[in-house]
């Protein structure tokens, strides 16, 4: 014997054999919404909205559940190559020579990779300490207002800044490495993030003109990759947070000009040493 269909639960004259994917609760022909997999019920429409809504970034993006992560990757990536670099003999052994940044190596031998392997490429233990401890502790607070992804786009258009400075202004034949550019790169990210939302600007300030200062008075270091991470993470967090909502899908493109742009400044540096 066919037993009856089952009524609507918001239409009790309307019987159904349509039941909602979430829920499992009869519907009606007037309470199907479509779904991916077959139809829902408009209540857990209105429940799935609120918790995508709930997990939406204000520049876009969702949130990560663990925000950690991608910094904790990047943590691993320069520990591991930092390992690489002492088992293969320090300053002393060929690959530092083959990932650290020398514009003549870039301009003569075409070492383009350079650009990017030197921003992950580190000898002393403090030096590498240091920018590991910056990052795990900066990085987790901007990819949660920014997210994922353009964190690291802003990460790695910061360290093609502090490559192109190093290019432009340091000495041709002197060579750079760490991560420095990256992690000042971050610095500036927070003070941008800071100036939006009305922070603690004039403590992150200070911070920065610390560690300008003593980016300048500290032999051995590269004041050129600093300021250059440091402008590159201004610009490319101010495209990221200061385009209106209308335009964010130039976000992209913006970052990716940037990008472009401290390559091309790069590539300007090896034709004025190989002219």
């Amino acid at each position: 014997m066919e037993m009856a269909a089952p009524a609507c639960y918001r239409h009790p004259d309307e019987p159904t054999r349509i039941r909602c994917q979430r829920c499992g609760r009869p519907i009606c022909r007037q309470c199907m919404v479509p779904g991916p997999v077959g139809f829902q019920c408009p209540e857990c429409v209105q429940q799935g909205m609120q918790q995508t809504r709930q997990y939406a970034l204000p520049y876009g993006g969702t949130r990560s559940s663990n925000p950690k992560s991608t910094s904790v990757a990047l943590v691993a990536v320069n520990v591991a190559v930092w390992l690489l670099l002492l088992l293969t003999g320090g300053y002393s052994g060929v690959p530092m020579a083959y990932v650290s940044l020398a514009p003549v190596d870039v301009a003569f031998n075409g070492a383009w990779w350079q650009l990017i392997t030197s921003g992950f490429a580190h000898v002393e233990l403090w030096h590498i300490g240091f920018n590991m401890l910056v990052l795990y502790l900066l990085g987790p607070n901007v990819e949660q207002i920014v997210g994922r992804w353009r964190f690291l786009a802003i990460y790695f258009v910061a360290l093609l800044g502090g490559a192109a400075a190093v290019m432009l202004f340091s000495n041709p034949l002197s060579a750079t490495l760490g991560a420095s550019g990256a992690i000042y790169g971050l610095l500036g990210a927070v003070l941008m993030l800071a100036l939006k939302h009305k922070g603690d600007v004039r403590g992150i300030l200070t911070w920065i003109g610390i560690n300008v200062v003593v980016s300048f008075l500290w032999a051995n270091v590269s004041w050129q990759g600093h300021l250059g991470g440091l402008v590159g993470g201004v610009l490319a967090t101010a495209a990221v947070i200061y385009l209106p909502k209308q335009y964010r899908r130039f976000q992209w493109p913006l970052l990716a000009l940037l990008a472009v742009i401290f390559v091309g400044l790069s590539v300007f540096r090896v034709l004025q040493l190989t002219a």
